[in-house]
């Protein structure tokens, strides 16, 4: 199968690897959700050799990813599992996890049990970085994030751009703590969470 492509995921990766280099430098398990195309989990994971990344998705993209895993000549990154962040229990391990463009595509209250679902997963000082765009004060920080936001309220009326205190406020309430709010390109941020 011919492998998916992001040009997206070609644009962000490096400033994204700029932050992960640092916040997931003592981290030994990763774990990706929505890992989309595979390309992130390939790039991160050969540029993280440390780290034991475990792609996750939705059936449907397994084959995909499945098609970047194999060509990765690293022995750290790993199929992907099917994943329900809505469920309780996810029965996998990691000490940091990974999730780009995921909150704004999950209905709210599914956004809501994912960052929940992580910071259950996450050991005492595990580390949860969420990229993606995120509104301030109730605003977008931009004109292109406002279409954006009306392109995915036409696509499914559950997807909208989260509002940046909302998702911090649900971090706290699973015991992460913010860290860091990155400024990244096409007005997308990256948020750096620490369990306590």
């Amino acid at each position: 199968m011919q492998k998916p492509f992001s040009q997206a995921c070609e644009n962000n990766r490096g400033p994204i690897f700029s932050v992960l280099e640092t916040c997931f430098a003592d981290c030994n398990r990763v774990l990706e959700i929505g890992s989309g195309t595979g390309q992130h989990a390939v790039y991160f994971a050969e540029r993280l050799p440390h780290v034991y990344w475990q792609t996750s998705d939705l059936a449907i993209n397994h084959p995909g990813i499945n098609a970047w895993v194999a060509d990765y000549a690293g022995g750290n990154l790993h199929a992907p599992i099917e994943l329900d962040v809505s469920v309780s229990n996810w029965g996998i391990e990691a000490d940091a996890v990974f999730s780009a463009n995921t909150a704004h595509i999950m209905s709210w209250p599914v956004a809501q049990q994912m960052i929940a679902g992580v910071g259950a997963l996450l050991p005492a000082d595990g580390i949860f970085a969420l990229y993606g765009p995120f509104n301030y004060n109730g605003q977008f920080t931009s004109a292109s994030n406002a279409q954006f936001d009306l392109w995915l309220k036409q696509q499914q009326p559950h997807q909208g751009i989260r509002h940046f205190e909302e998702v911090v406020a649900c971090a706290e309430a699973a015991g992460m703590a913010l860290q860091q709010d990155n400024e990244m390109p096409a007005n997308n941020r990256l948020l750096v969470f620490k369990k306590s």
